[in-house]
């Protein structure tokens, strides 16, 4: 006889419990690599966006391009800010190309100045 066994069996001993144990790692998998790669992201990507979206009169932010200065004008209706990168050098930068936004009493170092203690 040409015909194995494993063709004579019928679809109830083939088990039809296997094919849900089978989506339990899939569905495993899919859960961790949410809750350690895709939702960190999406928090981190809103926190920018309010970020950039608060930079008022008066900040200094670092561009795109790596560029430090200090924001003279906000343009809400463009989505543009004026940075004075000089004294009396400025330029018009789309709020998209904003990578950070500093505070008005953090320095450019990133570390507080305090000179209480000297």
């Amino acid at each position: 006889m040409l015909i194995s066994t494993a063709w004579a069996q019928d679809a109830t001993a083939a088990g039809g419990g296997d094919f849900i144990m089978s989506l339990v790692p899939l569905v495993a998998i899919f859960g961790i690599m949410y809750f350690l790669l895709i939702r960190p992201q999406q928090q981190k990507a809103k926190a920018h966006r309010e970020q950039v979206a608060s930079a008022r009169r008066g900040d200094r932010v670092v561009t795109g391009g790596g560029l430090i200065g200090t924001v003279v004008r906000v343009d809400d209706e463009n989505d543009e800010v004026i940075v004075e990168l000089a004294e009396g050098m400025r330029v018009h930068a789309l709020r998209s190309t904003l990578m950070d936004v500093r505070s008005k009493s953090e320095p450019v170092g990133g570390a507080a100045n305090d000179d209480s203690k000297k």
